[in-house]
């Protein structure tokens, strides 16, 4: 049975145990052995602790690193392969391997597992974003403790989150999640390199208090694909977007979930935002340029409105209708990013054009924007 959902947002690390729906992300480096292959009895100390948690009344989404990691040692691998079409092998070994593992920690305390593996498509795209809510919806009023993973045996580069923290960013948007919490081996964001006497960042309340942080990448060398600078940024995505992130290490699991005060609470900084404007803030990977004149640049920027071929004055790049693209002025600085209605084959001809011209000479589907308002984020 879980816990009431709350009525509002959770303001502080002390609200942890009353969250309803918690997403809980851990890293490669924390499941596997040096030699590369899983650790098992990391996984079962993590599973202890999120099947405690679960058995509470909290509901977890437990979303998982260690399917390549995993598959490398039957494949007879050394280290995480650089080219896609072996990651894709190795994910599809692994996978089985890293769920079977987890069916059978988690079972040992009467919880049942399901997996949901999801490509960046499944969470930017309207029907399959729907189909993958009511997915992890109904699995959790089945009492089920889904295990999420990207799908990394068919995902492409092109269309890959990157890593599990931006994942887990998304999963808890998608679930409505009460908090996100990212594990790895390093317990928390420092100032500086911990063996140099650095401090730990017990909170951010904002960009400002990363502004003067170099972060660089701190996990485990040849297992995963992250480090502290994505996690920084999956937490401050999620924050973003009205829900609170905590960074810390697997070893502090139960202290997190508990409410200590323990690894980087990120405070949240903003309200829920379409996913797909989540995702073309932060992940999309830009395939053009579009320059605005002077009023295009107030029109968007300064009053929120849609971008029209009116206002643009040059293109660069190749893209089809529904690409991200970048907004800039004529210095070239961007100001936005939105979806184009458009391909780079149609845009030139549309240059400095109203809307009724291009109806009258092309036909009614031109009358449309180049990006609309609700396809736009700014930068």
């Amino acid at each position: 049975m879980s816990v009431s959902r709350r009525r509002s947002p959770i303001t502080a690390r002390t609200e942890v145990p009353t969250a309803g729906r918690v997403v809980v992300k851990v890293g490669s480096s924390s499941l596997t052995s040096l030699g590369g292959g899983l650790d098992e009895d990391a996984l079962s100390r993590l599973s202890e602790v999120l099947a405690a948690t679960r058995l509470s009344g909290q509901e977890i989404i437990l979303v998982s690193s260690g399917a390549i990691a995993a598959g490398l040692a039957p494949l007879g691998l050394t280290r995480r392969p650089k080219d896609l079409a072996s990651q894709q092998a190795a994910a599809g070994v692994g996978q089985g391997l890293l769920m079977a593992r987890y069916t059978r920690a988690f079972g040992e305390h009467g919880i049942v597992t399901g997996q949901v593996l999801l490509t960046a498509d499944d969470l930017i795209r309207r029907t399959q974003y729907q189909n993958a809510h009511r997915a992890l919806t109904r699995l959790l009023a089945l009492g089920v403790l889904p295990i999420v993973n990207e799908n990394d045996a068919v995902a492409t580069h092109e269309i890959r989150f990157g890593d599990n923290d931006r994942l887990a960013s998304l999963v808890a948007h998608l679930a409505h999640a009460d908090l996100m919490i990212l594990l790895s081996d390093v317990d928390a964001l420092y100032d500086g390199p911990p063996a140099h006497g650095a401090q730990r960042i017990a909170e951010v309340s904002g960009p400002e208090d990363l502004a003067a942080l170099t972060i660089g990448s701190t996990g485990r060398a040849g297992v995963g694909t992250g480090g502290m600078a994505t996690k920084v940024e999956a937490a401050t995505m999620a924050a973003a977007n009205g829900i609170p992130a905590l960074v810390t290490s697997t070893g502090y699991a139960a202290a997190a979930l508990g409410g200590d005060p323990v690894g980087t609470w990120f405070h949240t900084t903003g309200n829920r935002h379409p996913i797909r404007l989540m995702w073309l803030a932060h992940l999309a990977t830009i395939r053009g340029r579009l320059v605005l004149d002077d009023g295009a640049v107030k029109a968007v920027r300064d009053r929120r409105r849609s971008l029209l071929p009116a206002g643009i004055v040059a293109v660069t790049g190749s893209f089809a209708a529904g690409d991200p693209v970048e907004l800039a002025d004529r210095s070239g600085e961007v100001i936005a990013r939105g979806l184009v209605n458009y391909g780079s084959d149609e845009l030139p001809q549309m240059l400095g054009r109203t809307t009724y011209d291009l109806g009258e000479q092309l036909g009614q589907d031109y009358e449309r924007e180049v990006v609309h308002v609700n396809d736009l984020v700014l930068a």
